[in-house]
């Protein structure tokens, strides 16, 4: 049996979200949730999230046909063209990494299990119902978090409360998102 070493502050990469509205900094739990967590760090490393916003915001009075409802900002390339030239990753889910879906986590958006690729959510509050075995997605995998915000909350929530359209909002947020450890 193998021990994973416990995860202390500094141990873990560390990204920086940088947009007008302020900058957001994460771990991202490579040793928890390692196929999430070495994708996302990848498409950082290339380069690909340089073009990337903030374009959906889910919050309690948006999501008027969702009886599960959730708070969340999501992010990353918005354009399905761009989306789809890049191949899904196994699901880790929170039954795989315990990786918990609690206030600040950071998590991939997906459709099935295996098609999550570029786009990323951060929660606002904790949302036990995107977790494995939770009612928010009806195949019950729940979602792939691999990562916390430890600044800039604040941000996080500023974002959430722009204005949208059917929880799009209706001018992105611009951000780049950049290793810083």
């Amino acid at each position: 049996m193998v021990l994973l070493p416990a995860c202390k502050s500094g141990q873990l990469p560390e990204v920086a979200f940088t947009s007008s509205l302020g900058t957001i900094i994460a771990e991202i739990d490579t040793i928890h949730a390692p196929v999430t967590a070495g994708n996302f760090l990848m498409l950082v490393d290339s380069g690909v999230y340089r073009g990337a916003c903030f374009y959906r915001v889910v919050r309690e009075n948006n999501q008027p046909f969702n009886k599960i409802r959730i708070e969340v900002i999501q992010g990353g390339l918005l354009n399905d063209s761009l989306i789809e030239t890049f191949p899904g990753i196994f699901h880790e889910s929170t039954k795989i990494t315990g990786i918990r879906h609690l206030n600040g986590t950071i998590s991939m958006a997906r459709n099935e299990p295996g098609t999550a690729s570029t786009e990323f959510f951060i929660c606002i509050g904790d949302q036990p119902d995107l977790d494995y075995g939770g009612r928010r997605n009806p195949d019950g995998e729940g979602f792939a978090a691999f990562g916390r915000v430890t600044e800039g909350m604040d941000v996080v929530k500023a974002i959430q409360q722009l204005q949208d359209t059917s929880q799009f909002l209706i001018r992105p947020v611009p951000v780049s998102v950049s290793r810083i450890r």
